[in-house]
Order: C-alpha cells, then sequence, then structure tokens
C-alpha cells in the first residue's frame, strides 16, 4: 500500500486503488453499521422533499453548517491589519491552532497568532497566571509593537477580565506600562465573525483614543476614514487605495491585512508587513469623517465613532456593484471637496459596456446566495442590476432591520418580486430551498460544495452549481486575490458569474449531434 516515489498519486486515484478499496470495504462491514444503500437512497430522496422542508424550517434547537465563524476569529484578522501586531487569544491552544489553520487555507499564508495555552486548572482558578506569562513571552519571542488580545469560550464562561488582568499584569512588571495592549471580550456563542471583528477594532480605537480627545477635532488633518469591516479579499484593499489615490482623497485605511496576507516569496519571512500605524490610529479622530464599508457588521465602531470622534459616520452601503461603487464614490467626493476622477467615469463606462453585453445570458438567472450581511446585501443589489433574478437569500447572523432592508431593496425591482430573504437559518435550510425551488445556480463560499453535491446525487438534472464567491475559499487557490469591490469588482464578479453560465452551457451540449447545438466558436 505504499506510495511509489516515481509515480506520486494524490488521494484521488490512490484510494480508487484495490487494496485501499478492499480497506474500507473491511471497515463498513465490520465498524460503521450502516444501513443499507436502498434505506440511505430513501432517507436521501425524502430530504428532498417539500415535507421534509417543512419540519427542517421548524428545527429550534440544532444548527447544521451555519455559514458563520466565531467571534474571536473576526478579531484576529482586525489584528493583523495593525503595524507589528501580534494577535493574542487568550483561551486555550486548539482554539488557536483552528484560527490559524483556518487563515492559512483561505490565503495561503502562514498566520501569526499566539495563545496562552489555557487548560483545565485555568478554568478551575481563573487564567490570570496564563496571561501574565503569555504576554511577557509573546513581547520577548515575537518583538512586536503591540499585543491585540481577544477571548474564547473558556475564558469567557469563566468570567475573566481583561482589563483586570492586563492591568494586573502591568503592575507587576509582566509588561511595560506604556507598551499597547489593545483587547476586546469575543465569546464564540454568541456574534460570529463579524461580530469579533468589530469588537476588536472598537477596542482598538478606544484604546488609543478614548481619553485623549482634548485635542481632537474633526476635519483637523483633513482626511477621511475608511474602516473596511471583515474583508477577506486583498484587492479590495488594493482597488479602495487606487479609488482614494485616483481622486487625490487624503484618506487613512484603518486596519489593513493587505501586506501581510500576500507577502512575496523572495527568500525573506514577513512575521510582520504593512499594517495601520499607532499614529494614524491615534490622529484618526481629526478627520473630516469615518465611513464604514460594511455598516451592517459594525454596529460597535459606529457608537463610538459618533459618541466620541464625533463624526457623523453617514450610513452607505457597501461599495458593491454598479450603485453601490457610484454612491461611495459620490460620499466621498461630498465629504472631502474632491471631484470624481476621470478614470474612475471611464472604468464605469467599461463595467456598463460588459453589463450589457453578457446581459443576455444572465437576465432571469435565478440564485441562491448566502454569506454575510453586508456582502449579500451588496451581490444582492448587482444581482437586480444585472437583470438576474436573487430567489433564495440567506445570511445566518443578520438581524430583523437588516431583511427589512433587503425586502425593501428588492421589492424597487422586478427581478426581485419573487425573493425569499432568510437570517437565523442555516445551509441545511438552504440546501433544502434549492431542492423544493431549484436555482440555476448557487453563490457562497467553499461550504456550498456540498450542496452541489447533493443535488446532483438527485440527479444531473437537478445540479445547482456552486459559484464561489465569499470567505472561506478552501478548494480554490488565489481568489482572495480578487477583487469584489468598486467597479473593478463589479467587472470581475460578473466575468465570474457570466462564464459559470457559458461554463454550464457547454456542459449541458457536449454529446455530439445530439444537443452540441451551440455554435459560439463558428458564427
Amino acid at each position: 500500500m505504499s506510495q511509489n516515489p516515481e509515480n506520486i498519486k494524490p488521494c484521488y486515484p490512490l484510494f480508487q486503488e484495490e487494496d485501499y478499496q478492499q480497506v474500507l470495504a473491511r471497515k463498513r462491514e465490520t465498524s460503521e453499521e450502516a444501513h443499507s444503500p436502498e434505506k440511505i437512497r430513501e432517507v436521501f430522496e425524502w430530504t428532498t422533499t417539500e415535507e421534509y422542508k417543512e419540519l427542517n424550517f421548524q428545527r429550534e434547537a440544532l444548527t447544521v453548517d451555519p455559514a458563520k465563524a466565531c467571534q474571536p476569529l473576526g478579531a484576529v484578522l482586525c489584528s493583523l491589519g495593525f503595524e507589528k501586531t501580534l494577535p493574542y487569544v487568550h483561551g486555550s491552544q486548539g482554539c488557536v491552532a483552528y484560527f490559524r489553520t483556518y487563515f492559512n487555507r483561505h490565503f495561503r499564508e502562514p498566520i501569526a497568532c499566539v495563545s496562552d495555552s489555557m487548560t483545565e486548572d485555568a478554568a478551575v482558578f481563573g487564567g490570570q497566571k496564563n496571561i501574565m506569562d503569555g504576554l511577557q513571552n509573546a513581547k520577548a519571542l515575537y518583538k512586536p509593537d503591540m499585543i491585540s488580545v481577544s477571548t474564547t469560550c473558556m475564558a469567557e464562561v469563566i468570567g475573566d477580565d481583561l482589563n483586570a488582568f492586563i492591568g494586573n499584569a502591568r503592575k507587576e512588571g509582566f509588561i511595560e506600562e506604556d507598551f499597547p495592549t489593545p483587547y476586546a471580550h469575543t465569546p464564540s456563542f454568541v456574534g460570529s465573525h463579524t461580530t469579533g471583528w468589530d469588537n476588536m477594532f472598537e477596542g482598538t480605537i478606544r484604546y488609543f483614543t478614548l481619553n485623549h480627545m482634548e485635542d481632537k477635532e474633526p476635519g483637523k488633518n483633513g482626511k477621511i476614514n475608511l474602516v473596511p469591516g471583515f474583508e477577506t479579499y486583498l484587492g479590495n484593499y488594493r482597488v479602495i487605495k487606487r479609488m482614494m489615490n485616483e481622486m487625490g482623497v487624503d484618506y487613512s485605511l484603518l486596519c489593513d491585512p493587505e501586506e501581510v496576507l500576500d507577502t512575496p516569496a523572495d527568500g525573506e519571512y514577513r512575521m510582520y508587513a504593512g499594517g495601520t500605524t499607532q499614529d494614524e490610529l491615534k490622529d484618526a479622530p481629526n478627520a473630516h469623517d469615518t465611513l464604514l464599508l460594511q455598516p451592517w457588521q459594525l454596529d460597535k465602531t459606529r457608537k463610538f465613532v459618533k459618541n466620541t470622534w464625533h463624526h457623523e459616520a453617514p450610513k452607505i452601503n457597501i461599495p458593491m456593484g454598479l450603485t453601490g461603487t457610484d454612491e461611495f464614490l459620490m460620499k466621498v467626493s461630498e465629504i472631502t471637496g474632491k471631484p470624481i476622477a476621470a478614470s474612475l467615469e471611464k472604468e464605469r463606462g467599461r463595467l456598463v459596456d460588459m453589463m450589457t453585453d453578457s446581459h443576455t445570458w444572465l437576465h432571469g438567472k435565478k440564485y441562491a446566495l448566502y454569506g454575510d450581511a453586508d456582502f449579500v446585501m451588496g451581490m444582492t443589489r448587482f444581482l437586480l442590476e444585472l437583470g438576474a433574478e436573487p430567489r433564495h437569500i440567506l445570511c445566518n447572523h443578520a438581524n430583523k432591520r437588516w431583511k427589512k432592508a433587503m425586502e425593501q431593496m428588492l421589492s424597487e425591482s422586478p427581478y426581485g418580486a419573487n425573493s425569499e430573504v432568510y437570517f437565523n437559518k442555516d445551509l441545511w435550510h438552504l440546501r433544502s430551498l434549492v431542492f423544493t425551488d431549484k436555482p440555476d445556480f448557487l453563490i457562497g463560499n467553499s461550504y456550498g460544495k456540498f450542496i452541489e453535491r447533493d443535488t446532483l446525487a438527485k440527479g444531473k438534472e437537478f445540479k445547482v452549481p456552486l459559484v464561489r464567491i465569499g470567505f472561506p475559499i478552501f478548494d480554490r487557490h488565489h481568489l482572495h486575490r480578487m477583487t469584489t469591490l468598486g467597479y473593478e469588482g463589479g467587472m470581475y464578479i460578473l466575468t465570474t458569474l457570466v462564464n459559470s453560465v457559458l461554463e454550464q452551457l457547454d456542459d449541458e451540449t457536449q454529446e455530439m449531434g445530439v444537443t452540441d447545438y451551440n455554435y459560439d466558436l463558428v458564427r
């Protein structure tokens, strides 16, 4: 059963070989105690019915693949966006291994993050000793300019107080009095990864500005602040910077992990790279205003910015698609007095041209989509602009206000007439929806692959292909470098959507002399 070094095979087709098949067969016979294939098929078919969907939507105590991650994962991503900052999680080592692996699989980069390895004794007596030793060791070993502290379930269940613990660590000399250690409580059992990002960002700007507002005055530095939120498409950081530079806008991107999550392979390891500086954070209240690019996910940040920095923080939508980008750039122009650059007007025209070119292929196509609140709203809006029909729209960690805003937006377009919006629902709910009211495509992260495969298992005519846009993307490479915001992002999304339609057409018309009626290559 050993590999041949001259012909190394991956798991497929390696596990198709006879000796592996025999092992799997013995395992099924001796260990699995499985039902018969006939019974399995019977139950599978039942789970695709309207009857099962009604039962599925009645469940309350069980979540199956929730289409969200936990708070500290979002806090870690936020921490990575600041210059020479080490994310530090007060909790068990296993939790941090999960966060690092999750991001590593998506970004294909090593992720710097440490824990203070809370174990059974800390769960009983509290984790103060862990945090004292952990902060001291992390600072000595990894030499950050800032350590950003968040929590996991264990620390939250026993009620550990980060403010007190970090304060005691300073008093007893484990870290210096002036060493920056912003923190946030991020319990995994409530909220989501976007909540954790919001909590960590608010904790960071609170640390640097709350007690230092005496000489701060909105507009004093002539800048505008941009807060990205939980953003995993690195191209989006780049496109925001490019648009601001082309307009001549002086700005601060508050949280920028672009460089540390996309370092070059040039022989030099970079634990830290790029990021928003501490000086930018301290100066942020002096900006004209602060724009939150994912406003549905940044409630805590918005309150702090409005109440402490005295910024208006106007409500905008995520700058995705044509209208979303238009509104964003016009708001930037209104705040700063800078005209929208001619280069961006030309770029907008190219997107409109692409939309016109692809309209015949996307018009009337039905989509199911899921993901974070702002992403789903922006994607839905762009689908409506393309003449597509967003049929099933799901965000697990949204709320009634979000649903109401979504339904208002959908009511303003004829393509939203048959749309249904869901929150507090998971991917097992979505599976029922795509079986009982089949869309043409599914838009979401890699976990949608299971729905795609289940629909194919029922029969090829039931298959709902997955278009991978969102987070995380584990089973494709380099999509995290793409762009979904701005006109450039609209071009990428449009290209992805229309080529998925054409790819499906090719797949359906490959039988020579029977279905191959599509003559695009010879016309």
